[in-house]
């Protein structure tokens, strides 16, 4: 019996609820704290939120004394989960009401402790209430600590439900959003904006008649001279460069502001009678809207080999395929190809160059699309950057520019962005002085120009040379789209100074209305850069929920350096701690980077670390929660096979943690760019952790398989009858209950002393989990388990890769290999598909055969479905009965789990009234003797 009080999170959560907002809120935008500056693979708040609180409420099983019965805490745990499912809405997460309902649980749970003094003031009114609430966490919760703080999602959320938030984080860019989010906004609240515009008495909220004056509250002051002087640096800034930016005469004469410049890079072409300068074009299509198509045509002058283009609205005459792809390009003169050799050697040898294939402006109601003007070129050539960032690009194969010849980080932009952004980075400084001129304290107008920079910040991810136009809706693109830098060929420069997409005082609304949406008036929050395998700056007993480094799918410092090089050059004063070094920290950095002599090890060995540092900081008293989200993959080491669930579940157990209970958590949008087309992850595992005793007991293979016995069913029972988890998630889910308890021992052995290792866990887990749906599943093999709980969820269409990819982990095997190995699904672009019964028929040479190379490696999924497409009435006219037997034979091992795969299929069909479909699942069950006698027969034959 543990000493701890059971927390919520640690029996039951409302993941469906959960999972829906965490999706949904990855197509939020306005007022969304992701929106103050780009980080890479952020949690979603609604997670964070769902699960800090989750973290911090007991469970009622814990607290007899209030709920006696079993129906009296089934009846608190859906008030509990009640406040969950409205507390990870968006829409709610600034509601004072539901927030100060949240809080006054968490403080009740608090308050539960012997040595906690009782709840103050609890019939005070609501305001004083939530105050004195704020500050009895404040003064007896522990802090909630991420030592992977990234983007600042779990420190914001937990800083939300009025916990003492601190983040920490190797990546000064990380470090800086999440000072942003939590240490800044605090300091001054409720404050009234300085500049001479607004209203220190207050604000009006509301519109018309609507309209009313409240008093500044909240971070709002702070956002309202976040636009006062981004707009001033905006005025200023045009003043200096906004002769570089002119307008353009539309067909009637009229001067109309450019939104973008289109530019495509070419080289020289490799045929030396044509001399033309190849164009890389990926489309000359500049809209696709269906009332405003246009493309650039392009126009060769052979007498003077050049070439220029000419915008129209109609596709006559215009390439409809690309000139570049990625085996080299195609010169649109001549028809020459290179290979993409050739393009790289011009490149290093600095022979691209760029031309100007179309200009967008600003229309009525809708974009227009002009043809380049030779004074619209030189005036993007005239301008000349007083300063450039000239540190060098770390080499990375996520930076796909490197093989180009671009070295330097000034190389991504050209001479107009990077003086644009200079000017307004220097403009940052300019205001620093303005605001402290004014009499205001240094450390307001540093906190101002702090969102101003971290604007100039996001203006450098839409104002780079490796930005696409999307003409699809006809908007600037950003550079990272996805995790990684690639090669844009056709790129898009933006006007800063336009009203239309990613112009400037655009930016700063986004960075403003984040702010307006931070929760400033909750406790102080503190961010640090720090090592988590040398130093955790919690050091009061933290409670640990962090979303650790992705092992190679993302390098951080070697991306994030994109942005540093900006950031530093504006606040390495202000900052002198994170921006004291020229680039980003590396060789701490906790991921498996190609520069690393063994990326595995450094990786395995740096979280090993940080996660032993973890167990020795953290408090007993509360669970901790670590987020997986690595890609399931086999790797071969020491002659052994492993994947990496089974690598970060034997780091937790080794750094001394006792896992609890492992919640999938779906937290991606299937249509995000770096999901398409790829087999990415959509699901994150929270994996529930508390410090395992250092006087826990060793414990034999045989008695823990016997106390696996006796306690997974009643966990299964919780998960099914009371968390009514989903089909795909119980087998991750219930993974929690079992290594909850192979994690409580100090280790598991055979009586030889030999280890019983993780694999050997999750096999036995898995077993019980068989045992427990033996009704329906019988003991069918992992494969098929994997098939008959996707059918369930998924029938015979596509679902999304990154929850095949979750189902897997928890049955320990591979997706991919379900689709090359077993050929039971496809698993491509990511989704996942079974085949269905039409897939599986018998080689052309031979239809009475089935495929025999794969042999005993057959699941009985597979051989189900070939019986049964032997037995489906009209699709042979061989013997069906001889034809199923002799797949029989080639699985004969797995007759009995066959026959009843074969009634689960037919229930399956059956229950939603598909006759035709479950007529031969039906005859493979009621012909089933006659499959085995013909089955002992033609075996005897084949014997003599």
């Amino acid at each position: 019996m543990p000493k701890y009080r059971k927390k919520l999170i640690e029996v039951d959560l409302p993941l469906d609820d959960i999972n829906r907002e965490s999706k949904r809120e990855k197509s939020i935008r306005h007022g969304h704290p992701s929106t103050l500056h780009l980080w890479w693979a952020r949690r979603p708040l609604a997670s964070c939120r769902a699960v800090i609180f989750a973290s911090m409420v007991d469970d009622p099983s814990s607290c007899t004394d209030e709920f006696p019965t079993i129906e009296d805490q089934a009846i608190e745990r859906r008030r509990l989960h009640d406040i969950i499912t409205r507390l990870v809405k968006w829409e709610n997460s600034n509601d004072p009401d539901l927030l100060a309902e949240a809080r006054l649980e968490i403080a009740r749970s608090i308050a539960r402790q012997p040595s906690k003094p009782r709840l103050p003031g609890l019939s005070a009114p609501p305001p004083r209430l939530n105050e004195l609430i704020i500050q009895y966490l404040a003064e007896h919760a522990p802090t909630i600590y991420d030592p992977f703080c990234g983007g600042g999602s779990i420190p914001l959320e937990a800083q939300r439900l009025g916990m003492k938030a601190v983040g920490s984080d190797l990546n000064p860019v990380a470090v800086l959003i999440t000072k942003a989010l939590i240490e800044i906004p605090p300091k001054f609240a409720n404050k009234p904006p300085i500049n001479p515009d607004a209203d220190p008495m207050g604000m009006t909220v509301g519109k018309g008649r609507k309209a009313q004056k409240v008093p500044w509250r909240g971070a709002a002051g702070l956002a309202d001279d976040i636009r006062y002087y981004g707009k001033r640096m905006r005025e200023e800034a045009f003043k200096r460069i906004g002769h570089l930016y002119p307008t353009i005469e539309d067909e009637n004469g009229i001067d109309r502001t450019v939104i973008a410049w289109l530019w495509s890079r070419t080289i020289p072409c490799a045929n030396p009678a044509c001399g033309i300068k190849i164009p890389m074009m990926k489309t000359f299509q500049l809209s696709k809207k269906p009332k405003n198509r246009h493309w650039t045509k392009p126009v060769i002058n052979r007498e003077n080999r050049t070439l220029s283009f000419q915008v129209q609205n109609h596709s006559t005459d215009v390439p409809t395929e690309a000139t570049v792809n990625r085996k080299g390009a195609t010169c649109i003169a001549c028809g020459s190809a290179v290979k993409l050799d050739y393009v790289r050697q011009q490149a290093r040898e600095g022979k691209m160059d760029e031309q100007m294939t179309a200009i967008v402006a600003e229309g009525d109601r809708k974009r227009l699309f002009i043809s380049p003007t030779y004074e619209h070129m030189q005036m993007a050539f005239s301008a000349q950057p007083k300063w450039r960032p000239g540190q060098t690009i770390t080499k990375n194969p996520k930076v796909s520019a490197l093989a180009y010849g671009t070295t330097h980080w000034h190389q991504l932009f050209t001479e107009r962005q990077l003086l644009t952004l200079t000017t307004f980075s220097d403009l940052v400084s300019e205001v620093r002085s303005l605001i402290t001129r004014s009499g205001t304290e240094k450390e307001y107008a540093d906190a101002v120009c702090t969102y101003l920079t971290l604007a100039t910040g996001k203006n450098a991810d839409y104002g780079s040379s490796f930005v696409s136009w999307h003409n699809g809706r006809d908007v600037i693109g950003h550079v990272f789209t996805r995790h990684a830098i690639p090669m844009i060929w056709d790129f898009a420069e933006v006007n800063q100074f336009s009203k239309s997409t990613a112009n400037w005082i655009g930016t700063i609304e986004w960075v403003a209305k984040a702010v307006e949406h931070l929760p400033a008036e909750s406790n102080k929050g503190k961010a640090l850069q720090a090592d988590a395998s040398t130093t955790v700056h919690a050091n009061d007993g933290p409670i640990i929920v962090t979303d650790p480094p992705y092992y190679a799918n993302i390098s951080y410092a070697d991306i994030s350096d994109f942005f540093y090089v900006w950031l530093r050059y504006q606040l390495r004063d202000q900052y002198p701690e994170l921006f004291a070094s020229i680039l980003t920290p590396k060789e701490e950095e906790i991921i498996a980077a190609p520069r690393f002599e063994d990326p595995r090890q450094h990786f395995e060995h740096g979280l090993n670390k940080a996660l032993k540092l973890m167990r020795q900081r953290c408090t007993d008293d509360y669970p901790s929660s670590i987020f997986y989200a690595y890609k399931q993959q086999e790797e071969e080491r020491d002659g052994q096979t492993s994947t990496g669930w089974e690598t970060m579940l034997n780091a937790l157990i080794d750094s001394g943690f006792h896992i609890i209970g492992t919640w999938p958590i779906r937290t991606e949008l299937s249509n995000r760019t770096n999901a398409m087309g790829t087999n990415s992850l959509a699901t994150s595992v929270v994996l529930i952790c508390r410090p395992r005793p250092e006087d826990a007991p060793s414990i034999t293979r045989q008695k823990f398989l016997d106390e696996l016995a006796d306690e997974m069913p009643k966990a299964l029972d919780q998960l099914t009858r009371e968390g009514h988890i989903a089909p795909t998630d119980l087998a991750q889910s219930a993974i929690g209950p079992g290594m909850e308890i192979y994690s409580k021992y100090s280790s598991v052995t055979y009586i030889s002393g030999k280890p019983f290792t993780v694999r050997d866990a999750l096999m036995a887990i898995n077993l019980e989990i068989q045992k427990y749906d033996e009704r329906e599943t019988g003991d069918l093999d992992a494969e098929s388990q994997f098939c008959v709980t996707w059918l369930k969820q998924h029938g015979f269409d596509e679902g999304e890769y990154g929850v095949a990819e979750t189902l897997s982990k928890a049955k320990n095997i591979d997706v991919d290999d379900l689709a090359d190995t077993h050929d039971i699904l496809t698993s491509e672009n990511g989704k996942v598909q079974l085949h269905d019964i039409d897939y599986y028929h018998p080689p052309e040479h031979d239809p009475e055969l089935p495929i025999d190379d794969r042999g005993g490696n057959m699941t009985a999924w597979e051989a189900c479905f070939r019986i049964a497409y032997h037995l489906d009435y009209g699709r042979w006219d061989a013997d069906e009965v001889r034809g199923a037997a002799l797949v029989f034979n080639t699985k004969g091992r797995y007759t009995e789990r066959i026959e009843r795969l074969a009634r689960i299929l037919y229930n399956y069909h059956d229950s939603r009234g598909e006759a035709r479909e479950a007529y031969p699942f039906n005859a493979v069950a009621t012909r089933w003797n006659e499959i085995f006698v013909e089955a002992n027969r033609s075996h005897q034959e084949t014997l003599t």
